[in-house]
């Protein structure tokens, strides 16, 4: 659809609204992933777009294919429906994480090119030890993210010859690292939260893009699928608020144009805590074996 200015001058086209839902199979989805759902769902269509389903089963430690078939059926169970993914195909195949390797090899490739990364030894351990205490951003109210690294690995602190040695190593077995510009305010306006800023190396420091097992981070894997499935509009919830400033260094590093964003507040069980799928009483599952039906469960959503 192209937009006409007032004076009559058409313009260049809107690009197709395409919003994803990327969930990930290690458990049970519950009812905060189903309303982060329904909002990505309504707003694709309200922009008169799509919506893209994609498996992000890289943990393969945890993934399990009794949760993918599960949660193919509970999505649709609560009323979801997409116009490309795993079970549909479409132009952007393979919808799986698990067999979009030569993706994010290509990025890694391309971020070791450019100087963008540099090879990392130190555990989390290690980091939380340099750190002298676990460290916890204000903006990040996820408490798995990781912490603030101090810089230990960077080359500048690093002999020559260590630094040598390193460059001549293998791509895995070791951690590869981000080096993020210290000092550097990274801004977005978010959908519903509105102007985020954070100031790298402060409110969140290099970080890892690929592990030394050979797996590609959440962080590249994550920019490399919506860039290359063109997603327009990320929509998930308010606890990744953090990792979309690094997620934005890393479009940046590789010269993809990144999507807007939308973060959902996140959704509590009845003492205050935030849902996780360990929350077994309020798995989609759980609650339509109850016989609660859908439209109840998404009454009041917004």
């Amino acid at each position: 659809m192209c937009q006409v200015h007032p004076c009559g001058t058409v313009v260049s086209p809107l690009p197709l609204y395409r919003g994803r839902l990327a969930p990930s199979p290690t458990g049970l989805l519950h009812l905060g992933h189903a309303r982060t759902f329904w909002v990505a769902q309504a707003r694709a269509r309200a922009a008169g777009g799509k919506l893209i389903l994609r498996n992000d089963d890289l943990d393969t430690a945890r993934w399990k294919l009794d949760f993918v078939a599960a949660m193919l059926e509970d999505l649709r169970w609560i009323g979801l429906d997409w116009s490309e993914g795993p079970d549909v195909g479409g132009p952007h195949a393979p919808y799986e994480q698990s067999r979009r390797g030569a993706h994010y090899a290509a990025a890694f490739e391309q971020l070791r090119a450019s100087g963008a990364i540099y090879p990392c030894t130190c555990t989390r351990r290690d980091v939380q030890q340099a750190l002298g205490a676990p460290h916890e951003s204000a903006l990040a109210p996820n408490p798995t993210d990781e912490p603030v690294y101090p810089g230990t690995c960077r080359p500048e602190n690093l002999s020559p010859e260590e630094n040598a040695r390193r460059a001549a190593g293998l791509r895995d077995g070791v951690n590869w690292r981000l080096r993020v510009p210290d000092g550097e305010e990274i801004s977005f306006h978010d959908g519903h939260a509105g102007d985020q800023r954070a100031v790298a190396g402060r409110e969140f420091g290099d970080f890892l893009v690929w592990r030394k097992d050979g797996v590609p981070s959440y962080q590249l894997a994550c920019v490399v699928d919506d860039a290359a499935m063109r997603i327009t509009e990320v929509v998930r919830g308010a606890d990744l608020i953090l990792s979309t400033f690094r997620q934005l260094l890393l479009y940046r590093a590789l010269g993809a144009t990144a999507p807007a964003f939308f973060h959902c507040p996140l959704v509590h069980d009845e003492h205050g805590v935030r849902l996780a799928k360990r929350h077994d009483a309020l798995a989609l599952r759980t609650l339509r074996a109850q016989g609660k039906s859908p439209a109840a469960l998404r009454a009041g959503w917004k």
